[in-house]
């Protein structure tokens, strides 16, 4: 038996990378999984096809966080699935950098959209169908919240308001016994990193010369991390922002 038999999880933008490998891990572990998408259903499915391969639970459902309709339609899937949640993973997000004079409010609005209003929404939405006994939020951030490089002001921003976010929530849920924590990962090998180049090049071999443990993170890397503040084990630990950056910040 799993560490989270019995347990309802939702991972928004499960479709691959670090939220694909989240949803797996959790799986693994016993738990019932959302694989959330917003536009890759194939994706999801195939999320959902090693799930049940490997002998876990999964439903995928579709439904951007941006957006307050698709986010209830997306929490009255799963409560006609499950009728509870127990861990929620906020993890969908967009990353774009550009310079002072290339910021347009669209880039602004694009990452702030998602990233902060829409965890805002799906936990909204989410909190009411957290049973008595609490759960667990994990939020998905970034050293570039505390890192800040050039060019990424927006983005940077973006992940520093997931922090702050994070913080906040768990004061104002912990009487629901709702842990709220953050995880911030480096420079993590997933499609969105290789197709904005920053995999395979001069900037991949920059940033491991910046990083002590002397390589780039993998998803399977992060979503230990994540499986860690959804059981038990993490009972006593709320508000905390992790790096899980071989290092760097």
């Amino acid at each position: 038996m799993g560490k989270l038999t019995g347990k309802v999880a939702v991972v928004t933008g499960a479709s691959k990378g670090i939220g694909a490998s989240i949803a797996e891990h959790l799986a693994a572990e016993g738990a019932s999984v959302v694989v959330n998408y917003a536009s890759s259903k194939s994706g999801a499915d195939a999320v959902v096809a090693r799930i049940t391969k490997a002998g876990g639970k999964a439903i995928a459902v579709g439904g951007s966080v941006s957006e307050p309709a698709e986010v209830t339609k997306l929490i009255d899937e799963i409560k006609k699935a499950y009728g509870k949640i127990d861990i929620l993973v906020n993890n969908a997000g967009i990353f774009d950098f550009a310079p002072l004079e290339a910021i347009t409010p669209e880039h602004f609005h694009s990452q702030f959209n998602i990233n902060v209003l829409g965890l805002l929404l799906t936990t909204q939405a989410a909190v009411p169908l957290f049973p008595a006994e609490g759960g667990s939020i994990i939020n998905i951030s970034s050293v570039v919240a505390t890192l800040a490089p050039a060019n990424g002001s927006v983005y940077s921003a973006t992940k520093g308001a997931v922090d702050t976010i994070t913080q906040s929530l768990s004061k104002e849920l912990g009487a629901r016994k709702i842990r709220v924590n953050s995880v911030s990962p480096g420079l993590v090998e997933t499609e969105g990193a290789t197709s904005k180049g920053f995999i395979g090049g001069d900037m991949e071999a920059r940033l491991v010369t910046e990083t002590p443990l002397g390589r780039i993170g993998q998803p399977n890397d992060i979503a230990s991390v994540v499986v860690f503040f959804a059981t038990d084990d993490a009972r006593w630990v709320t508000g905390q922002i992790i790096k899980v950056s071989g290092g760097a910040r």
